[in-house]
């Protein structure tokens, strides 16, 4: 019901759609012509009204009556239905249809209906694509305005929204709700199929669909699908190779801008993240993460096929392709192929010759972190590895298992041609060469080939006349380090090797060899060098 003919009149207007006074500069209707004046002077940006409290200007008198309510506090139109207060009556209006549920906008292209006639408006241009406003800075168009305002941020680099809690400040107030729940601890979503929470309502939509499965969006590229559009987005830069994100300190640019993040700490030297159990500390929140999993012995990822369980997901992955066969990553200089993306770069550097990792003591490069981590040890004497058994420590945790064995007798390598046991890896391979009569170690000054690596190194000395090892109590020095801690037992009188069937010792494995068999009867047939 009206109080008046003229308010009617205006109300059928609403229904009628007869939108007859348009904008020329931006084409936006209104149904009254003072409603398109004052619209108009936001494109003049005449402002002759003028607030005395804070000195802002407003192209209407209207406007400047609404501001001033702001100052006085005055909020004259109470709601009917509870006891809320408004300064506008249009706000009373639209905020009374929450009680009342009326939806006097019906959209002309489809069934929906809403409650204020601006919604309506920003709705309808889903359907025509209209975007009436236009960046001033770019050529971005919106289809609201408040998108052209955040869009407009950008530009500006205007972030008037402050946190309360620090100093951060955001371009846009939904970001700032979003970031002052890190401090409340505030996680109003909850899941509908789980009792998990989130502060973002866009956190959750994503979480649901590992409940439903949903996969929405769809790469142009391929049949992938995702149920995340940045996960999707993400995935797309693989096809088209573009990396937008670049570093401020080098060139090296990114696909991700959670990778340009983690890069750019590498210059800053900044490691935010701090174990609660040790000293360490991370750049990473992730790599902290997985750290602490070592101190709480928590392995959440299981395999499906065997009892092993993993720190990392990742380590996961890798693991269950030893059952499956299945190796993804082929190497673009050969036909190998191989089931870990690590793996793959590590290997592709053997073509390439890549040692992107320099020593930071000495002028050495490696082509793996680890590598390097394990040279700088011989630099800075860390052996973090100490053995359980004994007082010795490692610089390699291989060194220490292989160590260990000793202590307990372990020898998990077998050889393939007789029954002989190893408790080293690289001491079975040695000894199968002897059975497969493989010498893989040329000489590069003559033709003699070596089924040790280290056997060819001391070979090769005799051609350049290198002498490494030198004598601490006099001026010898040695090709070999066996030859030198030999020479050195004249000096100390250590005399380590005991013979099994007298007290008789002896400094070198030789001569305790060539007196036991004065005990055994065992006759030696020696070689006569010419």
């Amino acid at each position: 019901m009206f109080l008046w003919a003229s308010l009617l009149k205006k109300h059928l207007k609403v229904h009628a759609k007869k939108n007859t006074h348009s904008c020329h500069l931006c084409g936006e209707s209104f149904l009254h012509l003072q409603s398109l004046k004052e619209h108009q002077k936001i494109h003049t940006d005449v402002r002759e009204y003028v607030c005395f409290e804070s000195e802002k200007t407003f192209s209407s008198a209207s406007s400047l009556k609404l501001h001033e309510k702001i100052h006085t506090g005055e909020k004259p139109y109470k709601c009917s239905h509870c006891d809320k207060r408004f300064s506008r009556l249009t706000h009373l209006k639209t905020h009374e249809r929450i009680h009342t549920a009326e939806k006097p906008y019906k959209c002309s292209h489809c069934d929906k209906r809403f409650s204020r006639l601006t919604h309506l408006k920003t709705h309808e241009r889903i359907h025509t694509g209209e975007k009436p406003y236009k960046c001033s800075h770019c050529d971005k168009r919106f289809s609201r305005l408040t998108y052209l305002k955040t869009h407009g941020r950008i530009h500006t680099g205007e972030k008037p929204y402050k946190c309360s809690h620090c100093d951060k400040r955001f371009s846009v107030s939904s970001s700032l709700i979003t970031h002052e729940r890190i401090h409340t601890g505030e996680k109003p979503y909850k899941c509908s199929h789980c009792d998990k929470r989130f502060s973002d309502s866009t956190h959750l939509k994503t979480h649901e669909r590992i409940h439903t499965g949903e996969k929405p969006y769809k790469c142009s590229h391929c049949h992938k699908r995702f149920s995340d559009s940045t996960h999707l987005k993400r995935h797309e830069r693989i096809h088209t190779g573009e990396q937008p994100y670049k570093c401020s300190h080098c060139d090296k640019r990114f696909s991700v801008s959670s990778s340009l993040k983690t890069h750019e700490k590498i210059h800053t030297g900044e490691k935010p993240y701090k174990c609660s159990h040790c000293d360490k500390r991370f750049s990473v929140s992730s790599s902290l993460k997985t750290h602490e999993k070592i101190h709480t012995g928590e392995k959440p990822y299981k395999c499906s096929h065997c009892d092993k369980r993993f720190i990392q997901s990742t380590e996961l992955k890798t693991h269950e392709r030893t059952h499956t066969g299945e190796k993804p990553y082929k190497c673009s200089h050969c036909d190998k192929r191989i089931n870990n993306l690590s793996h793959l770069k590590i290997h592709e550097r053997n073509h390439t010759g890549e040692k992107p990792y320099k020593c930071s003591h000495c002028d050495k490069r490696f082509s793996v972190s680890s590598s390097l981590k394990t040279h700088e040890r011989i630099h800075t004497g860390e052996k973090p590895y100490k053995c359980s058994h004994c007082d010795k420590r490692f610089i390699q945790s291989t060194e220490l298992k292989t160590h260990e064995r000793t202590h307990t007798g372990e020898k998990p390598y077998k050889c393939s041609h007789c029954d002989k046991r190893f408790n080293n890896l690289s001491h079975l391979k040695r000894h199968e060469r002897i059975h497969t009569g493989e010498k893989t170690y040329k000489c590069s000054h003559c033709d003699k080939r070596f089924n040790e690596s280290t056997e060819l190194k001391s070979h090769e000395r005799i051609h350049t006349g290198e002498k490494p090892y030198k004598c601490s109590h006099c001026d010898w020095r040695f090709i070999r380090r066996g030859n030198l801690k030999r020479h050195e037992r004249t000096h100390t009188g250590e005399k380590p090797y005991k013979c099994s069937h007298c007290d008789k010792r002896f400094s070198g494995a030789s001569s305790l060899k060539r007196h036991e068999r004065i005990h055994t009867g065992e006759k030696c047939t020696r070689e006569v060098f010419h």
